[in-house]
């Protein structure tokens, strides 16, 4: 069970996982020992997923964010399973999401330029026998980018 405390620790480490045990109890106002061990409960619990590095993708060449809406041609379990098994293969695909409403996915997708996201849609993604239509967007700027989840 989440309670107040360990909304608390998550916040911190959404904010910056790299901050030692002492810093992060300092920051909730507990003991390092009690820190430590709801960090270890919550990991076992798979509440902490995972510990990554978030990079400026403009400072590594990748320029380019497209939203692209998938629709498939046929909505069969087939379809969705060759699709979603194909679209893990895309390291330029950074998140996709069945939805709902007029097309099957709406993907992320970042790329250097808008050559590179071309040549990604012509030689992948259009490639795809289970896809009918492609609507890409390009994004002009990004007002809100981050990975904080709101905790309550």
């Amino acid at each position: 069970m989440i309670d107040k405390t360990d909304l608390k620790i998550l916040h911190v480490l959404q904010e910056n996982a790299q901050l030692t045990f002492k810093e992060i109890a300092r920051r909730v106002n507990l003991s390092v020992t009690p820190v430590h061990e709801r960090i270890k409960r919550m990991e076992n619990d798979g509440v902490i997923d995972k510990y990554v590095t978030l990079i400026n993708r403009k400072k590594i060449g990748n320029y380019l964010l497209v939203y692209c809406n998938i629709t498939l041609n046929k909505q069969t379990k087939n379809n969705f399973s060759a699709f979603e098994e194909s679209i893990l293969k895309y390291p330029e695909v950074v998140e996709c999401s069945i939805v709902s409403g007029g097309f099957d996915y709406i993907l992320k997708i970042i790329t250097r330029d808008i050559e590179s996201y071309n040549e990604f849609y012509q030689q992948k993604l259009s490639t795809m026998k289970s896809v009918a239509h492609i609507h890409s967007f390009f994004a002009i700027s990004e007002v809100k980018s981050t990975t904080i989840f709101p905790l309550y």
